[in-house]
């Protein structure tokens, strides 16, 4: 099913029990934070989405963790298992079905039910402090609206945003990133960019948000065909934009180019805190929201975390997309443990020597997977869900000798071990197993299983074992 808004998600996650309301007062420095790690580290039947009712100095209540499990990350794209996203992507021509995807204007907007444009303040906001060392408090979970000044082209991402004070936010858009594209083209113009934050709106909207797609794709239209219809959408008030109009609460204002601050230190997914570094600067004009909203963020760290579900999600839908280009890939794991862009598992249908390697040369020149810092080919009959079927059949697999690949590109923004920033060196690592087209110098042995017959037998004899 699709949902119209967060709250209609909420209401949806109440009813199927996975939610749980909070209702004793608590702050929004580092307490919800912590509480939410543990939820989300904790045992899988106490894993549920948290709305806090009740934050100390605010009539918002706070929802987090709504992403934080298969089953909602699926629910919230409208399928009831995530592997179910990929058998949708295979049909292309429902992905680029604008007519049906495409955004609407909408005659009403609930998050402009109250507009402030005289004195518009970020304080109102219960804007967490996730972590002790963090710089500040910082907007977790947006949907940042950006448009290109040459071509009038949308990007939507999803970037943290540091309160330096109540009119201004850090804009932590990457160099990598389309809103920071947008940036660029403005800095050659001479002009501010105008710029909407949209906080809540329909689930696929926000996942839509932080998906790396590739260029040109507009995420409005993508989060269209998630949700099955297009998105409503309305102008902000002061900027030139368009929002969702179902969204919980928007901040409008602009960005100058040629202004730069220090953002940061902040706890990232990486489970370290990324430097402080110099970002654009966002100036507030205007608040626009609903009349009792809800305030949605998240918590990110040391994995699993909510976000963990949003990559999941990513690497379900990209799977099919993959698979169009490198026909030779049955399956691919990004796990928890290699925070997006540092493990990449693949199996791989292998017919031919090299074959790996071209795989994984392929991958690095694929978007954002130029990020990936190691790459791991396995064969096809390799479950790569399962880590400890992956680490034996690698250190089993491998000569280093002959089945290491090192070379050097791009790298995260947040990768504190690169060379230097932006810029590093990447691994790929042979795992399949090899013949004499190969070129090894040895036999390649057998791998142990029980014959079927064997298998059969015990398996109907088993209650006799007394086992």
């Amino acid at each position: 099913m699709a949902f119209d808004d967060l709250r209609a998600f909420v209401a949806h996650l109440d009813k199927h029990g996975q939610l749980t309301r909070v209702p004793a007062r608590v702050s929004r420095d580092l307490e919800i934070a912590e509480i939410t790690d543990r939820v989300s580290k904790g045992p899988p039947e106490g894993n549920r989405a948290l709305l806090f009712e009740h934050v100390e100095g605010f009539d918002t209540p706070v929802l987090i963790n709504a992403f934080g499990s298969s089953a909602r990350m699926a629910a919230a794209l409208g399928v009831e298992r995530l592997d179910d996203l990929g058998a949708r992507v295979a049909k292309l021509g429902d992905l680029f079905d604008v007519a049906k995807a495409g955004p609407r204007r909408a005659r009403s907007a609930p998050c402009q039910e109250v507009v402030e444009t005289e004195h518009p303040s970020l304080a109102t906001l219960p804007v967490l402090q996730c972590w002790p060392g963090d710089a500040g408090r910082f907007i977790t979970l947006p949907m940042v609206f950006t448009r290109d000044l040459a071509t009038g082209a949308r990007n939507v991402g999803m970037y943290r945003l540091q309160v330096f004070d109540d009119r201004t936010l850090g804009m932590h858009w990457q160099i990598h990133k389309g809103s920071a594209e947008h940036e660029r083209v403005a800095q050659e113009r001479g002009r501010p960019m105008e710029v909407a934050i949209a906080l809540g709106g329909d689930p696929a909207c926000i996942y839509a948000a932080s998906a790396p797609l590739p260029p040109g794709i507009d995420e409005m239209v993508f989060a269209g065909w998630l949700r099955g219809t297009g998105v409503p959408m309305v102008t902000a008030k002061t900027v030139d934009v368009e929002v969702p109009a179902d969204a919980e609460i928007v901040l409008e204002g602009t960005v100058d180019p040629a202004e730069r601050q220090i953002e940061g230190p902040f706890g990232d997914h990486t489970g370290y805190y990324s430097l402080a570094r110099e970002y654009p600067v966002f100036h507030l004009t205007a608040v626009t929201r609903r009349r009792q909203p809800i305030y949605p963020t998240t918590i990110v760290g040391r994995p699993p975390q909510e976000d963990y579900w949003l990559g999941k999600a990513t690497e379900r839908i990209f799977l099919p997309i993959i698979r169009l280009m490198l026909p030779e890939v049955v399956d691919m794991n990004m796990p928890a443990e290699g925070v997006f862009h540092n493990l990449v598992i693949v199996s791989i249908r292998k017919r031919y020597p090299g074959q790996a390697r071209k795989v994984m040369y392929a991958l690095w020149g694929l978007g954002l997977m130029m990020l990936a810092k190691n790459i791991l080919v396995v064969s096809e009959h390799v479950d790569v869900q399962n880590l400890s079927e992956v680490a034996w059949r690698a250190t089993g697999n491998v000569d280093p000798k002959r089945d290491l690949v090192l070379v050097e590109g791009p790298s995260d923004d947040l990768d504190h071990a690169a060379l230097r920033h932006r810029f590093g060196g990447k691994l790929g690592i042979d795992a399949t197993e090899k013949t004499a087209d190969d070129g090894i110098g040895q036999p390649w042995p057998q791998e142990i299983v029980m014959s079927e017959e064997i298998r059969a037998l015990v398996t109907r004899r088993w209650r006799e074992y007394g086992l």
